[in-house]
């Protein structure tokens, strides 16, 4: 049997722990998923160390939006991933780029030397680059650890041909972590034309408000959502769905 393994993006402790229980080998914690993801509290760090025995990958992004940081959004990196560091995080996930979209190779290798000995992620970041076999070797030369990519498409499902060609070319030099769009319906395909041996999925459901007094008329973001009154979180099942799909693939 194949042992794939299977890298939850989470954002709440509670999330985490549905997330190992369900059987994932990794998190990926962010704040903000609906916006694509942000840097994590410390609070929320603490918490899920504590209570995970999985390896625990920190996303390390000031704001949303493009990845070209000022000075300052770049210390606040450096800062974030030494607090990552100091509360036991197993590894960080981040991306820099610049104004030409190309890999930020100076900047990178300085976040992967205040990073180190934790593992190094490059994230999707990568998708945005506007040659994706310099970009992989960039960061091969800069030693990641591991790329998380959709294959420069919408979807994993639909890069899966780059994402491939991206696995042969790195070898046993970097894992290439296909994440974006993944779900019970492209999973298997996505493995058999990938190659791939882990994957990145949020797996995720919506959960009701246990709110009894709602007041629908006021939203508390500046783009409303459907309702305030419940959120996203890790599902056991879609979860467990996933990990049956991809050792069976």
């Amino acid at each position: 049997m194949k042992q794939i393994i299977m890298e939850v993006c989470v954002d709440s402790v509670e999330s985490a722990i549905t997330a190992q229980e369900a059987g994932a080998r990794r998190v990926e914690l962010c704040d903000n998923l609906v916006e694509g993801g942000t840097t994590p509290s410390a609070g929320m760090i603490q918490l899920c160390r504590k209570h995970l025995s999985i390896k625990l990958h920190v996303l390390i992004r000031p704001r949303r939006g493009d990845f070209r940081y000022s000075d300052l959004e770049f210390s606040v990196m450096q800062q974030d991933i030494l607090l990552a560091k100091q509360l036991g995080a197993d590894g960080v996930v981040l991306g820099v780029l610049q104004p030409d979209g190309t890999i930020d190779v100076a900047r990178t290798r300085e976040l992967i030397a205040a990073a180190r000995p934790m593992s190094v992620t490059f994230h999707r970041a990568f998708d945005l680059t506007p040659d994706p076999y310099q970009a992989l070797e960039d960061l091969l030369s800069l030693k990641v650890d591991r790329l998380l990519t959709s294959g420069q498409q919408d979807t994993a499902s639909n890069g899966a041909a780059l994402l491939s060609e991206l696995r042969q070319r790195a070898g046993n030099r970097l894992v290439i972590l296909p994440g974006g769009g993944i779900n019970e319906h492209n999973l298997p395909a996505l493995l058999e034309q990938s190659g791939a041996m882990e994957f990145h999925a949020s797996a995720r459901e919506f959960r009701e408000s246990a709110m009894t007094f709602r007041r629908e008329d006021v939203p508390m973001g500046g783009t409303p959502l459907a309702t305030e009154y419940g959120h996203m979180a890790a599902s056991r099942e879609r979860i467990k769905t996933l990990l049956a799909l991809a050792q069976g693939s």
